[in-house]
């Protein structure tokens, strides 16, 4: 499915990792310090504005994700759930689809849509 996986500690790192290796599809923890004081979602837009990524986080208030999802994260993934939900989240972004992990669903921890918010 990808050629290249890396993984990266901070944001000078990041900024360098998608200059260089201009990945198809970022999947980054929101909890990343940003020395602007936005998230990292802001900051990965900032740097290319075509660059498709999910946001890890353990934050699952709307607001959180909505603001995520308006920098242009394709998913958002809750990292308690992430075992199950990280792989249907980037099959969902591959197939034009965005993801969100949805923690009041009892059954199934995950929710997606297509083009619409949460």
């Amino acid at each position: 499915m990808f050629d290249v996986i890396f993984m990266v500690a901070n944001e000078e790192s990041l900024k360098e990792a998608v200059d260089r290796v201009q990945p198809d599809l970022v999947i980054a923890d929101l909890s990343m310090p940003i020395s602007s004081g936005g998230n990292v979602a802001r900051l990965l837009k900032k740097l290319s504005p075509e660059l498709r990524f999910i946001i890890l986080s353990v934050h699952d208030e709307q607001t959180v994700i909505d603001e995520c999802l308006e920098a242009g994260a394709r998913g958002f993934v809750l990292k308690r759930t992430a075992a199950i939900d990280l792989i249907p989240a980037v099959a969902a972004e591959r197939r034009g689809d965005i993801f969100v992990s949805r923690p009041d669903a009892a059954d199934m921890n995950r929710h997606m849509i297509k083009g619409e918010k949460v």
